[in-house]
């Protein structure tokens, strides 16, 4: 079967490898990417890590950072000759959406949204106009979590569905290493956006919590991976807590080199906040560090808790003491941290790999296949 599948998220090299496993399941694919995408971390170009066995399409973007309005104005010549099946890797409210299952439509072409979107939010004219467009009229639908599929049955979406996070992980790659488990400074970790809502602040008050507690022995060092508009007051913050010789901010790190930043942690924090028009959707370096055997510390906001299982520990979001004292307890008891790190990689290696959600994916190809017309 030709598959035809749109996705802005695939620039990230590490995202790719989930596509040559679909290619390798015997489907004809070609994924449509922009050079580069921007957002509030800056202006991330196109990574060429996995290509192999499927077309990489770049295609030039108009409004680019635009989450809403962006799109293909010359997506048309990948629909010569027509595709089987046209994978919008894009919410249904987006104007990119729009096109692609119009052109899929034209074209006599099944087609499939994805979506996080696990909060039920009401939009203006014209995307509210849209969003019902193409709830009614695209064949098929795929949700990350079992909230999001929650959300999209609320709002209407009769048609059929199938819960499949966006990507899995490579445990090839993303594998734990070798180390010395006592006998020095835990390293902890986060890693994400720096914006309010992924409760960075949160963590700092913490960590001055259990610094000033004389409870919590052990060292420990605090290195803050991505890149934001917070940065500057966390890092105000930071000299406000007498943080500056244990936290360090590295900026962002290519994705092909996440794996080795991940085996040098023994604890991720993922202290995420809810706001009223978000919460976690997923939490995908909760996955990735999981799978190269770091223990997971994360807040109850959204898909979180469902992600972490009895792999780690929950904190209620927004509570820096609760936070501090679970950070104490992984830092001292080691049989904790590292029966925790065990079950971690098992949970990954049962749900998260590239290639079961590759082929969870490719079993929905087939099915729609057989859908009839």
């Amino acid at each position: 079967m030709r598959v035809l599948m749109l996705s802005k998220a695939c620039i990230v090299g590490i995202y790719q490898r989930k596509l040559e496993e679909i290619a390798r399941l015997g489907v004809d694919l070609t994924v449509v990417v922009p050079p580069t995408w921007r957002d509030e971390r800056g202006e991330l170009a196109l990574e060429r890590s996995y290509t192999d066995g499927y077309r990489l399409a770049v295609t030039p973007i108009r409004l680019n950072g635009h989450y809403h309005l962006h799109h293909y104005p010359g997506l048309d010549r990948w629909f010569d000759p027509p595709p089987d099946i046209v994978h919008i890797d894009e919410e249904p409210y987006n104007l990119a959406t729009w096109l692609a299952l119009r052109q899929a439509r034209r074209a006599g072409a099944r087609s499939l949204f994805f979506s996080w979107q696990n909060i039920r939010r009401g939009y203006p004219p014209p995307f509210a106009i849209g969003e019902w467009w193409t709830l009614r009229h695209v064949d098929y639908a795929l949700m990350g979590t079992e909230s999001a599929a929650a959300v999209w049955r609320e709002k209407g979406y009769a048609g059929p569905l199938a819960v499949i996070p966006q990507f899995g992980v490579d445990i090839d790659l993303f594998r734990p290493p070798t180390r010395p488990v006592t006998g020095r400074t835990r390293a902890l970790g986060f890693v994400g956006r720096l914006v309010p809502e992924k409760g960075v602040d949160v963590l700092l008050q913490a960590l001055s919590l259990i610094q000033e507690e004389r409870f919590c022995q052990g060292n420990w060092r605090l290195d803050i991976v991505g890149s934001g508009p917070e940065q500057p007051a966390l890092e105000a913050l930071v000299d406000e807590l007498n943080l500056r010789e244990r936290v360090t901010f590295m900026g962002q790190i290519p994705s092909m080199q996440m794996p080795v930043f991940y085996r040098q942690l023994d604890i991720l924090i993922v202290p995420s906040l809810t706001r009223p028009n978000w919460k976690e959707q997923f939490g995908r370096v909760l996955v990735e560090a999981m799978a190269c055997g770091v223990t997971p510390i994360g807040s109850d906001c959204g898909a979180i808790p469902e992600v972490i299982g009895d792999a780690g520990l929950v904190v209620p979001e927004g509570d820096a003491t609760a936070l501090g004292y679970a950070l104490c307890r992984l830092i001292q008891d080691d049989e904790l941290r590292l029966d925790l790190a065990r079950r971690g990689r098992e949970r990954v290696q049962s749900y998260y790999t590239q290639a079961q959600i590759a082929a969870r994916t490719v079993a929905v190809y087939e099915e729609m296949m057989r859908l009839p017309r």
